[in-house]
């Protein structure tokens, strides 16, 4: 559960070569990571941030490693940051993000079931969800321009559910 031995996982998959708003899925990857830890999460959830679309994602299709194999994702990250990487890469997001922060319901884009998280695990996904999406908007100003307005809804709709220093950096952008 290195970040070091993840970092080589997404190298060896292609990461750096892949296009992505700020350069490449790579460069991204490790940006949510480090934001994650910058607000205090610990290993588990800025892994998840490191490796979050190694399932693809509602929003970028494209897959590191199949999402039926979970096995060798969660022996790289542990089982924690793998759950929560299956959860955001399985995320139906326009069946989820409008209630989420009232239900703390994910419906699963693969197989269609709901899921309610738990506290801690809401919290992860809350933030994860958010700071991947600051940075795209950060990255790549035509994004907020035609999406800014739905991520300023929704999350702050989320704000129960988030973090406080995430809340606080929110507070901060608005």
């Amino acid at each position: 559960m290195n970040p070091d031995d993840v970092r080589a996982w997404l190298r060896e998959r292609g990461a750096e070569t892949i296009d992505h708003p700020g350069g490449t899925l790579y460069a991204h990857l490790g940006r949510v990571h480090d934001r994650l830890g910058a607000l205090g999460h610990g290993r588990d959830v800025c892994l998840a941030g490191l490796a979050h679309a190694a399932y693809g994602t509602d929003g970028f299709d494209l897959t590191l490693c199949d999402p039926a194999d979970r096995g060798p994702l969660r022996a790289l990250v542990g089982a924690r940051a793998e759950a929560l990487i299956h959860t955001y890469g399985g995320c139906d997001r326009s069946a989820t993000w409008d209630a989420f922060g009232r239900t703390r319901r994910v419906v699963d884009r693969w197989s269609g079931q709901p899921v309610v998280l738990g506290d801690e695990d809401t919290t992860a996904f809350a933030d994860l969800s958010i700071v991947n999406e600051l940075d795209v908007c950060e990255q790549d100003p035509r994004i907020a321009e035609r999406h800014g307005s739905y991520f300023r809804t929704v999350f702050a709709s989320w704000r129960a559910v988030a973090s406080p220093a995430l809340v606080e950096e929110l507070d901060r952008l608005a």
